[in-house]
């Protein structure tokens, strides 16, 4: 009887680190991605060339910003 103690838990504790683990990644992705976003201006930039649009600083700083708020706001409302 107690070795079928024993595997019962090693088996519940395999699946509470899997479970936590899979948690923890998930919080420091989502952290990594609110800091640094894979989105940069140069890539917005190449972009607006690719559609055929002549993309100005401006037009370019204001795409920036609202991809950033947008994230921030998701962000928020996930941590709700």
């Amino acid at each position: 009887m107690t070795t079928f103690v024993w595997i019962l838990l090693i088996i519940i504790a395999l699946g509470a680190g899997l479970v936590g683990g899979v948690f923890i990644a998930r919080k420091q992705i989502e952290k990594e991605i609110g800091e640094h976003p894979r989105l940069t201006p140069d890539a917005i930039r190449e972009m607006m060339s690719q559609m055929g649009q002549k993309p100005n600083e401006a037009k370019i700083q204001q795409t920036y910003r609202n991809i950033i708020k947008q994230s921030k706001a998701a962000q928020a409302k996930g941590k709700k």
